[in-house]
């Protein structure tokens, strides 16, 4: 037994420096808007708009905050159609949509490193404006 842990703790070692040494950069805390062509430009505002209307509640998370919408049969849909752009000129975001049982609200969480929450406070003022605490 005493040999066998006596590996893993060897074993853990050797990989624990590797994983450190594979992670990627990461992107500054900038929307790069030229990723995007004028047209997905419009349509992403459009569709910014359309949801801050939406918005029932606003919750602080620790590392960002969570947006519920109304569950309407086009919410899902923009959210997605949104995320999918906004990953594309914001890739320091993480995103997760998450949908209630029984027709409830469907919730988006809008997370990531430090700094994430003060870039949302600064970038998405209008969605936290919407919000319906």
């Amino acid at each position: 037994m005493a040999g066998m842990f006596g590996t893993l703790a060897f074993a853990l070692a050797l990989v624990q420096p590797l994983g450190t040494l594979a992670q990627e950069p990461e992107s500054p805390f900038v929307c790069n808007l030229r990723v995007l062509t004028a047209a997905d430009r419009a349509r992403k505002e459009d569709i910014a708009r359309t949801l801050a209307a939406m918005i029932t509640r606003v919750r602080e998370l620790p590392d960002g905050f969570e947006f519920q919408f109304k569950s309407e049969p086009t919410t899902l849909p923009l959210v997605g159609e949104w995320t999918w752009t906004e990953r594309l000129c914001c890739p320091f975001f993480d995103f997760e949509i998450r949908i209630d049982r029984e027709g409830g609200p469907i919730a988006f969480r809008l997370t990531g490193r430090p700094g994430t929450k003060d870039f949302i406070r600064a970038d998405f003022g209008k969605w936290l404006r919407e919000s319906r605490n």
